[in-house]
């Protein structure tokens, strides 16, 4: 087709023809940019934890007054001894911080004493030998803790120079660590000189905030055999969460008149409020995109439309020099795939700006190059989607009615 004519009209429209291009440039930059954006959204909402959570639920207490230490280790071995004994109950303990909590503890690790330029951040899980199964965590070397290995926290941590004999890492931190190698055996620094020694290595064990453990850091973590304060977890039997969950807040109510229950939550339900700000920003993103597609079709409709009322007559005419309906047709959408061509490379243009700019801004990961190509033949399907009710209008006019017109 002979692209001069098609080119001479839209010059005599530039107006028109120009708000289309940037109307399709703008749709181009912000779409692609916002179903990037709702791609890592999906990602987080994915994100294996590595735990049973169907199964786990956290309480947490509040005395009637405040415990010295050394009773407050009393009185944990006591609750946790009641939870362990009910009916349904497979495994309790207390932990310092679970995944989706509001705690985040952290430490730095090394493999070698005083080798503070190669420190690795890690999350620090405090708990004894029951949090691996308690959790659902599965070991890919070495063994869980023994009952003797397991310490009192207030005792290790008021030293000067806390010794921590072993520790459970998680693969994450084996890799760091001992690349290509088994870490099961090997020592790593946690407080000054003293050595630690690695007993197991299990699979999955994230930070609580598992956006941190999407980051540099990696999901970094490790297991300290202590007991201290913290939430109580229970793992229930199968389909039987709810019911253990009222079950094990009246064992622990029952044993002070002045504890209260404050939480307790299925996990389930506190990864659907950790993640609720994911999900609606991906609901937004999503009806963003959806409403400047819309808009933007809705657009290409409108211009198309003018266009055949402004041009009936010339329609006419080339219909009685012997120009077909298909010609006809061809004409409006070569005409449209010009527009929405130039449209999309300014668009893409403008998606890598806007991709380079929210990587400074929020660091953000680049914009993936496979959105492009996606992105332009988007557009250029929609355009031609957008354009074929008028066009085809256009070309069913009979000759002698748009000569008249």
């Amino acid at each position: 087709m002979d692209l001069r004519p098609i080119v001479s009209t839209l010059r005599r429209h530039k107006i028109a023809a120009g708000l289309i291009v940037l109307e399709v440039a703008l749709t181009c930059t912000i779409v692609t940019n916002a179903l990037h954006l709702i791609e890592t959204r999906v990602e987080a909402l994915n994100t294996d934890s590595g735990l049973v959570e169907a199964e786990i639920a956290v309480l947490n207490l509040r005395g009637s007054k405040p415990q010295p230490p050394e009773r407050t280790a009393g009185i944990v071995a006591e609750d946790l001894a009641q939870l362990r004994a009910l009916p349904g109950i497979k495994s309790a303990t207390v932990a310092n911080q679970i995944v989706y909590g509001n705690n985040s503890n952290n430490t730095s690790v090394a493999a070698e004493p005083d080798n503070k330029n190669q420190r690795i951040s890690a999350a620090q899980y405090v708990a004894d030998e029951h949090m691996l199964p308690a959790f659902g965590l599965k070991l890919l070397e070495g063994r869980n803790f023994t009952a003797t290995e397991v310490q009192e926290e207030f005792k290790v941590m008021s030293t000067a120079n806390p010794r921590i004999g072993q520790v459970i890492i998680n693969k994450v931190l084996a890799d760091k660590l001992f690349p290509g190698q088994s870490a099961v055996g090997r020592t790593l620094y946690l407080y000054g000189d003293s050595p630690s020694t690695i007993i197991g290595v299990v699979q999955t064990l994230t930070h609580t905030q598992l956006h941190r453990a999407r980051q540099d850091s990696g999901g970094a973590a490790l297991i300290l055999p202590m007991r201290g304060g913290g939430s109580y977890i229970i793992r229930a039997e199968p389909g039987e969460l709810d019911a253990r969950i009222k079950a094990a807040t009246a064992a622990l109510e029952a044993g002070d008149q002045g504890r209260v229950v404050t939480q307790a939550l299925p996990l389930t339900e506190m990864r659907a409020t950790f993640y609720a700000q994911d999900r609606a920003m991906a609901w937004l993103m999503g009806g963003v995109c959806l409403a400047l597609l819309l808009v933007t079709a809705m657009g290409i409709v409108g211009l198309a439309s003018f266009w055949v009322q402004q041009r009936t007559r010339m329609i006419g005419t080339r219909r009685a020099l012997g120009a077909t309906q298909g010609q006809i047709l061809r004409y409006f959408q070569v005409e449209n795939l010009l527009l929405t061509t130039l449209g999309v490379v300014l668009g893409l243009a403008g998606a890598l700006g806007l991709s380079h700019l929210l990587m400074q801004s929020y660091a953000l990961p680049r914009l993936p190059w496979g959105y492009l190509p996606a992105g332009a033949v988007s557009l250029a399907m929609l355009g031609q989607v957008a354009v074929w009710a008028p066009a085809r209008r256009a070309a069913r006019l009979p000759p002698v009615a748009a000569l008249r017109s």
